[in-house]
């Protein structure tokens, strides 16, 4: 799909990924931009920007979800395309995480998904076409070796994306996931007092990860793949799983190894 006169809603706009989008969607002259987050004083900075309109979303609230969709309809009649961007990272560890964090985790990287869906697929299939991107990431299609709700909410996401493309896809919903490796945006940014991330000497900027977007809906495309050695990752891990486990247990312990060196070090 081109995105020339189209109208859009970007969850996760304020900051990140999600405000690259919208940079990129106004270049490219789409009639509308709808910025939509939590952080709702940045999603009127970006708003503002790019000519278009800010709503407050907490997309874990599908009341608010089904109430920011309504709003716009009614003000513009149609969403030609959802960029369901919103997510959280964070939740380093796994069985020592609590259950609260779990939850959160999902709520916002999964659940969102669903809310948006069941409030904008109904009138896409009414008017006879639409769009659909979730953000997942690389952690959905590989795995991240420490930060395992993360890692276990993106598998979910990019298995939603999966099957909404094949229950919508005869519907003329088009539906596609993003799945960027390291982004240079404040979810790989270290704490103070903690080593670099391990993704950062491989990451990209917002802006590279919103190119490859619009390239890939352009040919309409499924899976988005800004970094784009993920795809020869897949393959390796489809050719050998057990080869691919256990260089994830390496990778792992390097960077456990590389944390537990720096702190060592009285930083």
């Amino acid at each position: 799909m081109e995105i020339k006169d189209k109208i859009i809603l970007v969850t996760g706009g304020a900051n990140g990924i999600g405000k690259a989008l919208c940079e990129r969607f106004s270049a490219e002259g789409a009639e509308k931009i709808f910025v939509a987050d939590i952080d709702f004083e940045n999603a009127q900075a970006v708003a503002e920007s790019v000519g278009g309109k800010a709503f407050e979303l907490d997309v874990s609230n599908e009341e608010n979800c089904q109430k920011v969709i309504n709003e716009i309809l009614s003000e513009a009649e149609r969403i030609d395309l959802v960029c369901s961007n919103a997510g959280i990272g964070g939740a380093e560890g796994s069985l020592e995480v609590k259950n609260d964090v779990w939850q959160k985790v999902y709520d916002i990287n999964v659940l969102s998904h669903v809310f948006l869906a069941r409030a904008i697929f109904p009138k896409m299939i009414e008017f006879g076409e639409g769009a659909f991107m979730i953000t997942a990431s690389a952690a959905g299609l590989l795995t991240h070796p420490t930060a395992v709700p993360y890692s276990v909410s993106k598998h979910a996401a990019r298995a939603l994306a999966e099957n909404f493309a094949i229950e919508f896809g005869d519907k003329r919903i088009y539906v596609s996931c993003l799945c960027p490796q390291g982004v240079r945006t404040a979810m790989i940014a270290s704490p103070e007092g903690e080593p670099e991330n391990f993704l950062v000497p491989d990451s990209i900027s917002p802006i590279e990860c919103a190119n490859a977007v619009v390239r890939s809906l352009e040919k309409e495309e499924f899976l988005i793949l800004p970094h784009k050695e993920v795809g020869e990752f897949i393959v390796n891990k489809a050719e050998n799983y057990d080869r691919w486990l256990h260089s994830l247990r390496k990778l792992r312990t390097a960077v456990l190894d590389e944390r537990e060196k720096f702190m060592s070090k009285g930083n």
